[in-house]
């Protein structure tokens, strides 16, 4: 039935702009970009962190994150009359800086196939990523508790400097 069909549209013969290659790791998949920190992703680091201190996080004591990430949790679940994504992002940033801290990773934006976003990397060919947010983020909507000293605690471990 030709009633749907339809002649395909002439060829673009305009000029393009070359795709650039893209370079691909020992695994066969594609690196992941990275760039330095600007001032505003700093900014938010640090707020971020200042609202962890003023509630009594410590961020060298991973034992202090999870009770607190718990506890915040909780009270959220109990009532869910605010949006939790504030509260995501700062143990995000509470987990990114304990790595900062602890570990050979340092902050970077980052870009994948899901967009661009805070994390941290191995070097500057980001050859290993970590991104908080998906760590906190998933656990978050999943009800885990009680798990940030051993993933976060297993990730220092493997990646001590």
């Amino acid at each position: 039935m030709a009633l749907f069909r339809r002649k395909a549209p002439p060829p673009d013969t305009s000029e393009r702009t070359p795709t650039p290659a893209v370079e691909l790791d020992e695994h066969g998949l594609p690196r992941t970009p990275a760039q330095p920190l600007r001032q505003q992703e700093r900014g938010h680091i640090a707020k971020h962190l200042n609202a962890l201190v003023a509630e009594g996080v410590d961020i060298e004591d991973l034992e202090s994150l999870s009770q607190s990430l718990d506890a915040a949790y909780a009270q959220w679940s109990t009532r869910r009359d605010h949006d939790h994504s504030q509260i995501v992002e700062r143990y995000a940033v509470g987990i990114g800086e304990h790595l900062s801290r602890k570990t050979d990773l340092r902050w970077a934006l980052v870009t994948d196939t899901f967009g661009t976003d805070l994390g941290l990397v191995e070097g500057p060919q980001a050859t290993f990523m970590v991104v908080p947010g998906n760590l906190v983020g998933a656990r978050w909507m999943r009800g885990e508790t009680g798990w940030v000293p051993d993933v976060v605690g297993h990730l220092v471990r493997r990646r001590n400097r």
